[in-house]
Order: C-alpha cells, then sequence, then structure tokens
C-alpha cells in the first residue's frame, strides 16, 4: 500500500461572500486570529505526515504562494531586532524547498475540475484533498486520523460528522456501513439529497483521501449540481471499483467560506488559545450585556 504524501488544496474560488474584503485579498489569506486560513490547513496536512502540498489556484492568487515563500527581509530584520520567537515560528511554518507546487485552474469549473488539475503533479499515488475554507479544532488532527485510517483499511476515505437531521439537504451525506477499523464503510453517497430522502446525518466536512483512477473518472465527468464538474459525482463512479471507508470525526468544523462561520472560527480558537482565552471570555461577556439578540441596547 503506497503512502500517502500528497496534498491538494483547491485555492481558485473568488470568495465572493467575503466581497469587498476579497476585492484584492485571497479568502484563504484572512486571518482567524493571527494565521491565515489556509496556514490552519496546511498545518493539518503537515501534522497527518503530507510531504508535498500542491495547491490549484486562480488569478490574484499569487499572495498564497508568496506567503509560503522565504522573506528574507523579514527574516533578517527579526533576527537584527533579537525578535526569536516570532522569527522561530516562521521558520518552523515554512515549507522544505520542493515542497509546494502551484497550478492553475484556468476556469472554474468546480470542485472535481479542480482536483483534475493537479493530476500531473500527483502522478500515480493515493492523495489527500483538503477544501481550505473548511478548518478543524481537536486535540488530534482530522487528517491525521484519516492517514491511519488508511494505512489500515486502505481504500478511499472520507472524513464527516453530524449535522442537524433538517439540514441534510445542503450536504453531501454518506450511508454507513459495517465497522472498519477505526472508521466504517460507506454504503452509499449522495450531493444534496431531497429532504427526507437522506439514509443519514453523516455529512462529507472537506477532507478526502482519494486513490489517483479518480483523475480518469474526472476527465470524463459531466457536469451536475450548479453547472460544474462535482467532485461527489466521480467519487460515486469511484465508489463501484473501490471501497470508501468513512472517519467520523468529533472535533468542531468552522465553515470559514461564509461570514458567519469565519466569526464564528476566530471566537473559538481565541478561547482555544490559553493566552487569549481569559480576556475573550471577559469581552464576550461584556458584549453580550450590551447587545440583546439581534438589537444593540446601548447606542443608536
Amino acid at each position: 500500500m503506497k503512502k500517502v504524501r500528497k496534498a491538494v488544496f483547491p485555492v481558485a474560488g473568488l470568495g465572493t461572500r467575503f466581497l469587498p474584503a476579497t476585492k484584492a485579498i485571497p479568502k484563504e489569506m484572512l486571518t482567524v486570529v493571527d494565521k491565515p486560513v489556509i496556514q490552519y490547513v496546511v498545518d493539518e496536512a503537515r501534522d497527518a505526515g503530507i510531504e508535498h502540498f500542491i495547491f490549484v489556484t486562480g488569478r490574484n492568487k499569487a499572495v498564497i504562494e508568496d506567503h509560503f515563500d522565504v522573506q528574507f527581509e523579514l527574516y533578517d530584520t527579526l533576527a537584527q531586532r533579537g525578535k526569536d520567537e516570532q522569527l522561530a515560528m516562521l521558520q518552523h511554518m515554512q515549507p522544505e524547498p520542493g515542497q509546494t507546487s502551484f497550478t492553475r485552474q484556468q476556469v472554474p469549473l468546480g470542485l472535481g475540475h479542480a482536483v483534475w488539475c493537479a493530476r500531473q503533479l500527483v502522478g500515480d499515488e493515493p492523495f489527500a484533498v483538503l477544501l481550505p475554507d473548511m478548518i478543524m479544532q481537536a486535540e488530534q488532527g482530522c487528517m491525521r486520523a484519516m492517514v491511519e485510517l488508511h494505512e489500515k483499511a486502505g481504500g478511499n476515505v472520507v472524513a464527516v460528522q453530524e449535522c442537524d437531521p433538517d439540514e441534510a439537504h445542503k450536504y453531501g451525506i454518506v450511508g454507513r456501513g459495517r465497522d472498519v477499523a477505526s472508521g466504517f464503510e460507506v454504503t452509499s453517497m449522495v450531493e444534496k439529497p431531497a429532504r427526507g430522502t437522506a439514509q443519514s446525518n453523516l455529512y462529507l466536512n472537506g477532507r478526502y483521501i482519494l486513490q489517483p483512477e479518480i483523475f480518469d473518472i474526472l476527465s470524463a465527468q459531466e457536469r451536475g449540481a450548479g453547472n460544474e464538474i462535482q467532485l461527489t459525482d466521480a467519487m460515486l463512479k469511484l465508489q463501484a471499483q473501490q471501497p470508501f471507508h468513512g472517519f467520523h470525526f468529533q472535533g468542531r468544523t468552522f465553515d470559514c467560506g461564509s461570514p458567519e462561520g469565519f466569526v464564528e472560527a476566530n471566537v473559538a480558537f481565541a478561547l482555544w488559545r490559553k493566552d487569549l482565552s481569559p480576556r475573550m471570555t471577559a469581552m464576550i461577556a461584556g458584549l453580550l450585556d450590551d447587545y440583546a439578540p439581534g438589537i444593540r441596547k446601548t447606542g443608536s
């Protein structure tokens, strides 16, 4: 069984829900507390043993490449000023030479097409896909647990979480079969099932380990929902050839692709940090005293 060494990050989206903030700054570079969203996702992949980070970009995304590059002037300035802690932190986050690759999704044709754009860089081996909008909070990283499951069970692995059953029609939903190692057999996958028809309330939360045969399927995949090439549609076809296993992630997932999810992530990650939690707790309590639900108590 081949090791999962490479990860694909689809970062070509326009981020229109965050305009005007994303007019000149990619949504993946918006910060949660003090790190860009994309850094959280790359850190999760690195923690799982990923060695090669593949970014599928679009126009106006060069700053992502710059973020993962060496900045000699900044490093030198920090060293001269004795900012050793900040310098060490940046150097630790810095990928090694040759560990990052960038390719363009020239036309926005959906997630499946974005993954397909990375085919030459992935090659003939299993690979991870991490959606950069979704950031995780847990003691053990979601992707690390998925890699461990893949090493035991093989095949393809998807991460899932529970959603409100009344909201299942908004997500990709999987059916749960027998237990396999630290996961379970995926019996079905449906993208946004009609209300009341979902086999479970387990939704795909943006983490995948896929076999390279998915690329042949994606190359001929017809457009689906939203007139885009959907990754879930291709996975359904691959499931007829290879097993899929699910990992039930027990931590928190924040959808930073929406303004409300982004704000929630900032609050949650600030509260999770020991250096910020006491002050944040007091600050939130103070704000709650000043604001009724949706109505400002003081001022105009």
